[in-house]
């Protein structure tokens, strides 16, 4: 694999890292580094620490107590040889004092260098010498009798300065020595304090740069791609749906790019399809408004133009029954009477199917509207088939409502006509109507206890010219129910057809709330 090959291949792999993942590989790499720097320069405090200890509690320590033995031994030296040489025992007291100072001063030299062998070596030398110079000179003058010099200390003087330099050497080796160790130790203090200010300044430098790489990273990995993608995103809000989101920064950054790419594209197509559905729906709404006008035409040509030869044929053929009755015979009067009620049927459903056009077109008025008071006009229109049938209507009061007066006239009158139509030919007719409010809309509900419908067919009968009886039985156009949903839905509600409680048809309707002006 050649070099170029290599680094494409690393550029692939970082190419799938999400900001999280570079987050979390750039923590953990400070992290680690600060780790070592900290251990680098816990290691170094500790060394510095240990030497600053071992200096301050042991070499400095040891170093004085070697002057305070020397002090002591020179002091006994001082006070032998004036007694030796005067025999007053004035000069035993330095003496007495050396030898005290001189038992202080070992033993706290036994105590700090426990641990040093050469130190021991050193006082071991030191003590050997000062034994043997106090066994054969000090102790034997100072028990010599006073008064006098002590003929000791003249016989042995020679040997007593010999023995004392060999002593004094002895002690100059180990401050030397105690010395020495103590200037090593302060070295190498200074060399740890070095090292642990020097990792100090190197710890507080990495988190500088780490700072700066954090700072430059995020500014380069996610706020420039961030900013870029923010103005993309803006030329797509102003409406250039047609600006293309690029995508860069971490994978995960990307990834939102090309999602926002991809919504911008599904935008786009859609706005030009939403384009071309409204130019569609334009030119259906310009031929809309050209077949609404011709059947507005048709509508005046159907209750002008086509009901004249229907009256024409009704008008004559009961004139020639009337005129000729008595020449024609049973056959032929009743052929007359077909003609006479087909017309008059063509012209009911005329009527009817202008009612049904009209709906929402001609008739279309918002007002309020007081369903009591349009129930009792509509009760009145129909009195005479309501007081033949003995029908017995009850209701409910009635709200206001808002629509059109005559639609909903049209749908009462429909309804309750319906109810007194289809009567159970055993008992009379009970119509109720009753109304609640739910949720916002008026529910309506006409009950009524004639021959009922099957729910098989209960969306059948809303439907035009949908009947569900023979003509003979129970006249009608079948536009009814029809004109009834028709009407219903160009209010805003809906209609159905409901179980009843007990024998009969029970029709629901809803209403909206709204008062005009609302």
């Amino acid at each position: 694999m050649t070099a170029g090959s290599r680094s494409l291949s690393r550029t692939g792999r970082l190419a799938h890292w999400t900001t999280r993942r570079w987050l979390r590989v750039g923590a953990g790499a400070a992290l680690a580094v600060l780790a070592v720097l900290g251990g680098v320069g816990l290691w170094a405090t500790n060394r510095a620490s240990a030497i600053t200890s071992d200096l301050v509690g042991t070499r400095s320590p040891a170093l004085s107590n070697a002057i305070r033995l020397e002090a002591a031994l020179v002091n006994q030296e001082t006070g032998i040889r004036g007694y030796g040489l005067t025999g007053d025992r004035t000069f035993l007291e330095p003496y007495r004092l050396g030898v005290n100072a001189e038992k202080a001063a070992v033993e706290r030299l036994n105590e700090l260098l426990v641990d040093d062998a050469a130190g021991r070596a050193d006082l071991d030398v030191v003590l050997t010498r000062a034994v043997s110079w106090q066994q054969s000179i000090a102790v034997p003058v100072s028990r010599a009798p006073a008064g006098a010099p002590v003929a000791l200390a003249t016989e042995r003087a020679g040997q007593a300065k010999v023995a004392f330099d060999r002593l004094r050497q002895a002690l100059a080796r180990q401050q030397a020595h105690l010395g020495a160790a103590r200037v090593d130790a302060v070295t190498g203090l200074g060399r740890a304090e070095d090292v642990r200010n020097g990792v100090f300044t190197a710890i507080a430098l990495v988190i500088v740069l780490l700072a700066a790489a954090v700072f430059e990273g995020l500014r380069r990995g996610v706020n420039e791609p961030l900013r870029r993608l923010a103005s993309d995103a803006d030329h797509v809000t102003r409406g250039d749906f047609h600006h293309h989101i690029a995508s860069s920064g971490p994978a995960d950054l990307r990834t939102l790019g090309d999602g926002m790419e991809s919504m911008r594209s599904r935008l786009a197509d859609e706005l030009a399809t939403s384009e071309a559905r409204r130019r569609l729906l334009g030119e259906q709404a310009v031929e809309l408004k050209r077949s609404n006008e011709e059947l507005e035409q048709f509508a005046y040509i159907a209750s002008h133009d086509l009901q004249e030869p229907l009256r024409k044929v009704s008008s004559f053929s009961q004139l020639l029954q009337r005129r000729y009755g008595d020449q024609l015979d049973d056959r032929a009067r009743q052929y007359i009477g077909y003609a006479v009620d087909g017309a008059n049927r063509m012209q009911i459903l005329i009527n009817d199917l202008l009612a049904f056009s009209r709906i929402g077109r001609v008739h279309d008025a918002v007002e309020s509207v007081d369903l009591d008071a349009l129930v009792d006009a509509t009760l009145e229109s129909l009195s005479i088939s309501i007081e033949e049938t003995g029908a017995l209507v009850t209701r409910d009061d009635l709200p206001i409502v808002t629509g059109d007066t005559t639609q909903l006239g049209m749908l009462w009158q429909n309804l309750v006509a319906n109810a007194v139509k289809f009567r159970h030919p055993d008992r009379a007719p009970e119509v109720s109507i009753e109304v609640a409010r739910e949720n916002g809309v008026w529910r309506f509900a006409v009950t009524d206890n004639g021959i009922g419908i099957d729910p098989q067919y209960a969306d059948r009968i809303f439907v035009i010219f949908q009947r569900l009886h023979p003509k003979d039985r129970y006249p009608g156009t079948g536009i009814g129910l029809a004109m009834c949903k028709k009407i219903v839905e160009h209010h805003g509600g809906n209609i159905a057809l409901e179980p009843a409680d007990g024998p009969g048809t029970r029709i629901a309707f809803t209403l909206p709330c709204q008062e005009l002006g609302t």
